[in-house]
């Protein structure tokens, strides 16, 4: 039986432009890690609410490659996702990535002038991974707009589903 150590998604509001997300997992760093960046893990937890699958998900991991993610509605078959370049990647440590959103069927703005930055850094003490992410958008009118999604909320489900996945023996076996 594994100990519940993890505290929900905490956020914040560093400036009138970040975002700050805060989360503990109780696994070790390598394997928050690996769930963060591999793709066939990515897609098992990286899905927000129920109802929503991961049909694409590529992942270039190194300071220069890209990345496509792509969400679908099990029920109506829309898409959203999101697309950017890695800015910095330091294993296991650290990724900051530009971001730009595509909204797909779902409609919406998309103003792929302006990526939000988002930088994400993983430690560990005494077996618990701390993950601490800030979100740098553009202005505040579209920091709000990104809040106002519910998007912390989907990310604490997706978080709950990476809980689970991590308490797995046989998922802490894969992460040594």
């Amino acid at each position: 039986m594994v100990t519940k150590t993890t505290q929900p998604v905490e956020v914040s509001l560093p400036s009138d432009t970040e975002v700050r997300i805060a989360r503990s997992f109780n696994a070790p760093r390598n394997l928050v890690w690996r769930a963060h960046t591999e793709p066939e893990l990515v897609k098992r937890w990286m899905l927000g609410p129920p109802g929503w699958s991961m049909p694409v998900c590529e992942i270039d991991l190194r300071t220069g490659g890209t990345y496509l993610w792509r969400w679908r509605s099990d029920a109506t078959g829309q898409m959203f996702g999101f697309h950017g370049d890695y800015r910095e990647v330091d294993t296991p440590a650290k990724i900051v990535h530009a971001e730009y959103y595509d909204p797909g069927d779902l409609g919406g703005p998309m103003d792929t002038s302006k990526p939000a930055i988002i930088d994400t850094r993983f430690s560990e003490k005494d077996g618990v991974t701390s993950l601490v992410m800030v979100m740098e958008f553009s202005s505040k009118e579209i920091r709000d707009a990104a809040a106002s999604t519910g998007m912390t909320d989907g990310m604490e489900q997706g978080y709950a589903r990476l809980d689970e996945m991590l308490s797995r023996s046989e998922e802490r076996r894969v992460g040594k």
